[in-house]
């Protein structure tokens, strides 16, 4: 008798006194429906409290207000090197309004070294869709949202995201991204737990996630 055929053979033993139950079929899963009877406003509210449940930081801002913000973001940190501006990744695309001047700029490029990422004080992008339901912000890492690595290996991840990227749920979110593009599903700053339940943020990526909310 084979491994297999012994396991089976086992199995077999331990259900002779089960009895046999006709299996449901076409029993339908029922499931609340997700509410979408909401304004803009609300929706973007939404994910504004959504995104903070993840312990992001989440700020407001308007088209004029933005740069000032991004530079809000990034004022305090020290830099690694401690001495010198900060060095921030800005992958192609993104805004060069909304880049402070007084930061290193490192320009992204399939050139630039992880090490060289890890050097780095904090990464810029934008990004493609947001969801309001899950405070969930999704990078197809299209203009301005760099390469995957880029916004996974930087401390410090500010993300500059239009009220009208954000929609209500995954099911729209999933509907409007294209399939053929690699996708970043982001949910809050990077954190795990040990054994323990011990939470450590910052191992799988960015410490601290700084989401800008710009009205569209």
């Amino acid at each position: 008798m084979s491994a297999r055929e012994a396991i089976l053979a086992k199995a077999r033993r331990a259900l002779t006194d089960v009895p046999d139950v006709e299996p449901v079929l076409d029993v339908p899963v029922v499931r609340p429906a997700p509410d979408r009877d909401h304004t803009r406003e609300e929706i973007v509210d939404l994910f504004d409290e959504r995104v903070a449940d993840y312990r992001a930081v989440v700020e407001r801002a308007t088209v004029l207000t933005a740069a000032d913000a991004v530079a809000g973001a990034l004022a305090g940190r020290a830099p690694q090197a401690g001495l010198g501006p900060l060095r921030i990744l800005v992958p192609p695309g993104f805004p060069e309004a909304l880049v402070p001047g007084d930061v290193e700029v490192v320009h992204d490029g399939p050139d630039v070294s992880v090490s060289e990422l890890d050097r780095c004080d904090g990464v810029l992008s934008t990004a493609a869709i947001g969801i309001a339901e899950t405070g969930t912000i999704i990078l197809d890492h299209g203009e301005g949202q760099g390469r995957r690595a880029a916004t996974l290996v930087p401390d410090l991840h500010v993300c500059v995201i239009r009220t009208d990227q954000v929609v209500p749920g995954v099911a729209e979110a999933v509907a409007a991204l294209d399939p053929a593009r690699p996708h970043t599903w982001i949910s809050g700053p990077s954190a795990t737990s040990d054994i323990e339940l011990d939470r450590v943020e910052g191992v799988h990526g960015p410490r601290t996630l700084h989401v800008l909310i710009v009205e569209a």
